[in-house]
């Protein structure tokens, strides 16, 4: 990304309060500087391309030189953004005090500095940032040192250095813990969710570990609890334990509940709690549960515009997929329609991961209204995008998806390369569930001609095989993204597919 781009990017991420402060010290002088020019450019209209910025602002400053004045707002940006952070993030504000103190030694104002270090030290216990205690405490001794310790005692300095030691051992430990679980997110993030007891098993090194970690810590954080439970929620979901996550995910709920002051900002972690409660209670059909969960994410607010939106489309997926789920797809329509200005207009600004997501329900929604252009525009574009979405796990389900849309619009040509193609990649991967089989059998071969009798006949055939597969955790895990089986019975026995995904919704609640 150029300079340009990065700094358009961060001028259209500013808050209101990020904006205000922004304005005031860039026109604190009242004069209209390069940068404020080139500010007020970006920041008045989002449509203007990189060409347009530079083209007006050389015709507004013929005499001064754009990529300078990109350089400097962008270090302007940067430096406004970080001192509101020290007064808003307990992490921005003692790496700011460890500052003074280093200025204050240099001033020779050694009391002064010390204690200060004190005071770091003190907070940093408080807010478990054993990263800015041991910093601390190192620049303590180092000082110390330098003025060849005054006033200090051997006893003194080796209980020093033993807090030295104790810090760098809590950080080793929650580092060893936070990259293990990085290693977990990374597999089911790139190799997709568990689809057999074999593939179960390439995950049991992991867990292993992580409980040789946990149980040869030797202390208990915040911060050695949220990855313990961070860990086992994924992997429960991961092996297609939701009602065992669901309960992981309360009891990690309960513990950022405990310790909102141990947050981070933003609170990335909370988010992904709270979605991982959301995604469990959706699998097992609590959708009363859900609103609770939905209006705690409402209670969020973070400086950073970019996870506020973050939030935003968590809201906004599962206020829709109960909708999807039971078939309502008019009422689904209607939360699309609520969300389109706030963050359906702003995707962009969203982790691809969760925009072909976004992309993918709203074209499912469309698919059960019918409105097959509307559900073919979104799909491509997803298709359309960069190759990287190729290797995510949900891209397999946007192709059957694609099959099933051309099946509705009766595209039967592109149907044959499509599901060549799909047979290509099911072949090359272990991860191939019996529906897919099952699907791209019945997608093969059209039944428009079939009488009611022989409609019924290919129904009793398979619906003995769907309803094994509705039992499969694994195969479930596909079914959760778009019910093929549903949509299966809903072509072979005529009736709407948003009616036998309401009837099933029916069965499974009585």
């Amino acid at each position: 990304m150029s300079k340009l781009s990065s700094l358009i990017t961060l001028v259209h991420s500013l808050s209101k309060s990020e904006q205000k402060s922004t304005t005031q010290r860039l026109f604190k002088s009242g004069k209209s500087t390069d940068y404020a020019i080139l500010y007020k450019i970006i920041e008045s209209d989002k449509s203007l391309t990189l060409n347009d910025i530079k083209n007006t602002f050389q015709r507004k400053r013929p005499n001064s030189n754009f990529n300078t004045g990109v350089s400097y707002l962008y270090d302007i940006l940067l430096n406004v953004l970080s001192e509101l952070r020290k007064n808003q993030d307990s992490y921005f504000s003692l790496f700011n005090q460890l500052m003074h103190a280093k200025v204050l030694f240099e001033k020779s104002l050694y009391g002064e500095c010390f204690e200060l270090l004190l005071k770091i030290q003190n907070e940093a216990i408080v807010f478990e940032n054993f990263m800015v205690l041991h910093i601390a405490q190192k620049i303590e001794h180092d000082f110390l040192l330098g003025l060849d310790f005054p006033d200090t005692s051997e006893n003194e300095l080796l209980t020093l250095q033993y807090k030295i030691n104790d810090s760098l051992k809590k950080i080793r430990k929650i580092n060893e813990h936070a990259f293990l679980y990085g290693i977990l997110k990374h597999r089911l993030l790139h190799s997709g969710v568990v689809a057999s007891n074999n593939q179960k098993q390439t995950l049991n090194d992991l867990v292993v570990s992580e409980m040789s970690i946990v149980s040869s810590t030797g202390f208990n954080n915040f911060e050695i609890q949220k990855t313990h439970k961070l860990f086992q929620s994924n992997y429960l979901i991961a092996v297609g334990d939701y009602k065992s996550a669901l309960n992981s995910f309360y009891e990690l709920n309960a513990i950022f509940e405990k310790n909102k002051h141990l947050l981070s900002n933003p609170p990335i972690y909370y988010l992904n709690t709270i979605e991982g409660v959301l995604e469990s209670l959706r699998v097992i059909r609590n959708y009363n549960a859900m609103p609770h969960f939905i209006d705690q994410l409402k209670k969020i607010k973070s400086t950073s515009t970019n996870f506020n939106l973050q939030v935003k489309s968590v809201i906004f997926l599962y206020t829709l997929v109960p909708f999807i789920d039971t078939g309502c797809f008019e009422a689904g329509k209607k939360v699309i329609d609520q969300f389109t200005v706030d963050l359906i207009d702003k995707i962009n600004m969203l982790l691809m991961s969760r925009q072909l997501q976004i992309l993918l329900y709203i074209s499912i929604v469309n698919i059960g209204l019918r409105q097959f252009s509307l559900a073919r525009k979104t799909l491509n574009q997803i298709l359309n995008v960069e190759r990287e979405i190729y290797l995510m796990p949900a891209f397999k389900a946007i192709r059957l998806i694609y099959i099933v849309l051309l099946y509705e619009i009766g595209d039967f040509d592109l149907i044959e390369s499509e599901i060549r193609s799909v047979k290509r990649q099911l072949k090359s991967t272990e991860r191939s569930l019996k529906i897919e089989k099952i699907f791209l059998k019945f997608i093969s071969k059209p039944i428009n001609h079939l009488s009611s009798k022989e409609r019924t006949t290919l129904w009793n055939k398979n619906n003995l095989q769907l309803k094994d597969i509705a039992m499969n955790k694994y195969e479930n895990q596909l079914l959760l993204i778009f019910d093929f089986a549903a949509w299966i019975e809903s072509k072979i026995m005529n009736i709407s597919f948003s009616q036998i995904l309401n009837n099933k919704i029916n069965i499974l609640s009585s």
